[in-house]
């Protein structure tokens, strides 16, 4: 059974759909000002150096890494909107214990990385929770165009998030801000309570076992080329960018002089830059194809990171704008392109396990890139790891230019009967944007 909606009935007044919305809004303010709030306390309150910045970053990461398979088997086998409201709660509750260490005065950097790694975890289960979800609500021709409505949802809470992370640090400093970033996910609970009941119904079980679904969610993946190179490739991306991104925050306010509210424009920017990449999604995916629109914005996106490096040679505060603008608006139309198809392509009873096979490939390479680029960084120096990493990003990018297999085979691409080729390839295309009048629709 299904919440669907019908084709013909647009999103914009799909009951459901709009919920999921409002908790995008709710989620990406929490997870921004929390993002913000974390890196700062430790770079200035704990004093952390190079690689204990970066650490936060990659502890946030590293569970969803590591236990994206296993939040992907528990998804499809438990009733969804209880997960979802757990998490939430859970959330709420985890952020809010560093306020509350704080204002006792036993704040330690141990507590601090104990909240990155366990709101990490929550983060992507309920990222993987959240893409199982989304095929029940809406029917698949539709899927591109919520895809691109729910990354506009939550960019738009991105946009505020980082500037009011920014104004409530320098107001209150950072612990403080950080009952901010609870209250969000308090809000964000309250909105998946409100979910239709019908999300609460079991999956059917297509394995018996945990680990025969692990593998049965495996195949499903291998078994589709061209989601298998999106996957490989944006695991060498994420790589790149997560060292990038690890040291970006140290970089920027200790050897390039920002300030905090510099910082918080820069991830306001991106936000806006997503909005607009989110806006393009549709039509770029329909005119060149996901497959077209993956490789190209991948190779824009890889590109980008360069421009945190040259930052070093002025005017730094202007180059790290020009990144967020373009990683932003590139990123977002590969990961809308990337995730449409995954969705497209998976039967409904796996959407958990494949989201969280896909989810865990393209996670590790960002706690790996800010472990590896924080080390480096203490002896070589942020500059030239910057360098290598973007250097790594444009690098895997370019690697979905390759060719797939052999000339011929795509005639048998499961994509093909999916609507995913070009449209010029297709015989019965299949639009899946939205009428007008719906909603328009990160790493």
């Amino acid at each position: 059974m299904t919440t669907a909606t019908a084709d013909d009935t647009a999103l914009g007044r799909h009951r459901p759909f709009l919920l999921l919305c409002g908790e995008q809004i709710a989620s990406s303010l929490g997870r921004q000002i929390t993002a913000l709030a974390l890196a700062l306390l430790a770079v200035t309150g704990l004093d952390a150096g190079p690689l204990g910045a970066a650490s936060v970053l990659a502890l946030t990461y590293l569970p969803g890494a590591l236990l994206s398979p296993l939040a992907g088997v528990l998804v499809d086998r438990v009733r969804l909107r209880n997960l979802l409201a757990a998490v939430t709660c859970a959330q709420a509750l985890v952020v809010g214990s560093v306020p509350a260490a704080a204002a006792a005065g036993g704040l330690t950097r141990g507590h601090l990385y104990g909240v990155a790694v366990v709101s990490g975890a929550l983060t992507f289960t309920l990222s993987v929770a959240l893409q199982a979800a989304l095929p029940r609500v809406v029917p698949p021709g539709r899927l591109l165009g919520a895809n691109s409505a729910l990354t506009a949802a939550r960019t738009s809470g991105q946009i505020g998030g980082p500037a009011l992370g920014g104004v409530l640090v320098g107001l209150v400093g950072p612990a403080p801000a950080l009952l901010a970033g609870s209250a969000a996910y308090a809000v964000e609970a309250l909105l998946v309570l409100a979910l239709p009941a019908t999300l609460n119904l079991r999956r059917r079980r297509g394995a018996n076992s945990p680990l025969d679904a692990l593998c049965a969610g495996l195949t499903a993946v291998r078994s589709q080329p061209r989601l298998r190179r999106m996957v490989v490739s944006g695991a060498g991306l994420n790589l790149g960018s997560g060292a990038a991104t690890g040291l970006y925050v140290f970089y920027a306010a200790r050897e390039l002089g920002l300030t905090a509210w510099q910082l918080g424009v820069t991830y306001a920017v991106y936000s806006a830059a997503t909005v607009a990449g989110a806006l393009l999604a549709r039509r770029f995916a329909r005119t060149a194809g996901l497959w077209q629109a993956t490789r190209m914005c991948g190779v824009v996106a890889g590109a980008a990171v360069f421009l945190i490096p040259a930052a070093s040679l002025g005017p730094a505060f202007v180059l790290l704008l020009a990144y967020q603008v373009t990683y932003g608006l590139s990123g977002t139309v590969w990961m809308i392109s990337m995730t449409t198809t995954q969705q497209q392509v998976t039967p409904e009873e796996m959407q958990g396990r494949v989201a969280g096979l896909v989810q865990s490939v393209l996670l590790a390479g960002v706690p790996v890139g800010a472990f590896a680029g924080g080390a480096l960084a203490t002896r070589l120096g942020n500059v030239p790891v910057l360098l290598g990493s973007a250097t790594a990003a444009l690098i895997s990018a370019a690697t979905l230019w390759a060719p797939l297999r052999a000339p011929g085979a795509d005639a048998a691409d499961p994509a093909d009967r999916t609507g995913l080729r070009d449209p010029a390839d297709r015989t019965d295309p299949l639009d899946p944007l939205d009428p007008p009048g719906g909603l328009p629709n990160r790493p």
